[in-house]
């Protein structure tokens, strides 16, 4: 099964802003968003991430990971001549990249393969002509998860480049571009360089993206920064640390012992169980479904909380916001957000029939989309403050 590509990066890149202002741009792109949302765009911490390099493609230009494949083209390649030399479905290819098949590709620019191909000439190796190890992808986690992180990985020894190398390597993210994202927003989220990012996927020097186009995230590298000691200063071992005498030691001791101080008086302490305001005797949200708990909230694994729920049932907004992103999945499983006050945002993911549209106001309670058919009948709802989870249960109890 191929990895699914989050949706939901528009959300913590700039929201609704974000969007508006892309609809001002002629080219409809590219915008460079840096210099709004109060410093929220910044990309200077993702420029001190230390990446790795992206592999070597084979013979064929193909890198394969353990879930899906790339394809990297050559300087005057079309899709329709990539296709060829790959043998797959140059409509097939052109579509899943949103990229016209006689369009001319940058040297370098990387295509998503929407099935795997066989390949000739052995795996991919990294950059640095080195294998690498890394943790496989957990598919099932990602079925439930709209966000994911790549996984650290770890160098191990050389491999001879005449032999067949096991492309091991943390397996990178695939995200999908929506209308009004760019190579900085995108940076911004995964806390990678831009620079990074235009190198792995071969972007143009203005940095321009496209809707619809597969970008993959680059891996960070498992470099530490040096350490940096700082000095402190330290007694031999066995000597104590000299004690200053205070200046009353010269003195005598009074004649007389003073009186003790008087007692101190009892005040007595609210009642705070007699003392509720009315916010505490409500919950912060609603359940979005009627359900129990299947899978609970675990940072890094499951960002949300997935509630046992049957194809069809209503889905409520948990509290009155404004609805954010509509979109869906590579598997076209659909979801939805909700920007709520004090920087909070609902997701809803699993759903159909969206019954709201971008920009429109929610009431608290008010049906928004059904639970979609499956194997198994849930909704994932999710929390974020900014761009980071929280666990939902303590908004939704």
């Amino acid at each position: 099964m191929a990895t699914k590509i989050s949706r939901l990066r528009l959300i913590l890149a700039g929201g609704v802003a974000l969007t508006a202002l892309a609809a001002c741009n002629p080219n409809g792109f590219d915008l460079d968003m840096r210099g709004y949302g109060n410093g929220g765009l910044d990309t200077s911490a993702a420029a001190r991430q230390a990446v790795q390099d992206r592999p070597r493609p084979n013979a064929q230009g193909i890198i394969t990971y353990p879930n899906y494949q790339v394809v990297v083209a050559r300087r005057g390649d079309t899709v329709n001549s990539v296709a060829q030399r790959i043998g797959t479905d140059p409509g097939a290819l052109a579509r899943y990249n949103a990229v016209a098949p006689d369009a001319v590709l940058n040297a370098g620019e990387v295509l998503a393969l929407p099935n795997k191909v066989a390949t000739t000439g052995g795996s991919a190796a990294p950059g640095n002509s080195s294998a690498l190890t890394s943790e496989t992808i957990d598919i099932t986690s990602l079925a439930s998860n709209a966000i994911d992180k790549a996984q650290a990985n770890q160098p191990a020894k050389s491999t001879p480049a005449s032999a067949p190398v096991s492309t091991n390597s943390a397996e990178p993210i695939r995200h999908k571009v929506a209308r009004g994202e760019t190579a900085y927003s995108i940076a911004r989220y995964y806390s990678v360089p831009v620079k990074a990012l235009a190198e792995w996927n071969g972007l143009p020097n203005d940095l321009r993206v496209r809707e619809g186009q597969v970008l993959i995230i680059p891996v960070a590298s498992n470099r530490q920064p040096a350490r940096v000691e700082t000095a402190t200063a330290t007694t031999a071992p066995g000597t104590g640390s000299p004690t200053p005498v205070p200046p009353s030691a010269a003195e005598p001791l009074p004649d007389k012992t003073p009186p003790k101080a008087s007692a101190p008086v009892k005040t007595q302490t609210p009642d705070m169980s007699t003392d509720r305001t009315k916010a505490s005797d409500t919950s912060k949200m609603a359940m979005p479904v009627p359900g129990s708990i299947i899978r609970p909230y675990k940072k890094g694994s499951n960002d949300g909380v997935d509630i046992s729920a049957s194809a069809g049932t209503a889905v409520k907004a948990a509290e009155s916001g404004t609805v954010l992103l509509i979109s869906q999945d590579t598997d076209d499983v659909a979801f939805l957000a909700i920007k709520h006050p004090d920087n909070l945002v609902t997701v809803y993911y699993n759903v159909t029939g969206i019954t709201v549209k971008k920009g429109a106001s929610v009431k608290r309670g008010q049906t928004i989309a059904k639970v979609a058919s499956g194997d198994q009948g849930y909704l994932h709802f999710e929390v974020r403050k900014g761009i980071d989870s929280v666990d939902p249960m303590p908004y939704l109890n």
